[in-house]
């Protein structure tokens, strides 16, 4: 990048947490449930960060991608498997599990469209257990929950990395 290049300013729209604090810190404590709920049944971390930036990429949430691709690196999770999320289906980097998970969630994100079919359920259910399918799915209902918030608002901006 050149000293003449510079970034796009893009205005935040509202101020969610400062316009309805309560509701605010309800999204968080919802957030923590849906952490706890795969915590307890021991669903990886790579993997809970990597579906929470999936969905966010089909919900085109800036802030949210930048988070959550940050946090899959940060649990250990490598670069490029965080920039194939993406194009997981086209991608050998993925297990069985990972894919059904993957799978799962965009057809919930999209369950407008979806309507989540029975078979995408029935893979899911064929690698996880119905206590993992149940906090995969409190996850996915939350992430999808933060993206319509940021998006609508743009009240969250991602981390800019120096030069």
């Amino acid at each position: 990048m050149t000293t003449t290049d510079t970034f796009i300013s893009i205005p935040v729209r509202i101020d969610f947490d400062s316009a309805t604090p309560g509701y605010s810190r309800a999204m968080s404590v919802l957030d923590e449930a849906a952490t706890a709920e795969l915590d307890r049944v021991g669903f990886d971390a790579r993997l809970r960060e990597l579906v929470r930036l999936r969905a966010s990429q089909l919900n085109g949430c800036a802030y949210c991608v930048d988070q959550h691709s940050r946090a899959a690196v940060a649990v250990g999770d490598t670069h490029q498997r965080v920039h194939a999320v993406a194009v997981w289906k086209e991608s050998g980097f993925f297990t069985a599990r990972e894919r059904a998970a993957l799978a799962f969630t965009e057809s919930v994100t999209r369950l407008a469209d979806t309507h989540v079919p029975d078979e995408v359920v029935d893979e899911a259910r064929a690698v996880f257990s119905d206590d993992e399918v149940g906090a995969l799915l409190a996850a996915i209902v939350t992430i999808n929950a933060w993206n319509a918030i940021a998006v609508a608002t743009r009240a969250w901006r991602p981390r800019r990395d120096r030069d």
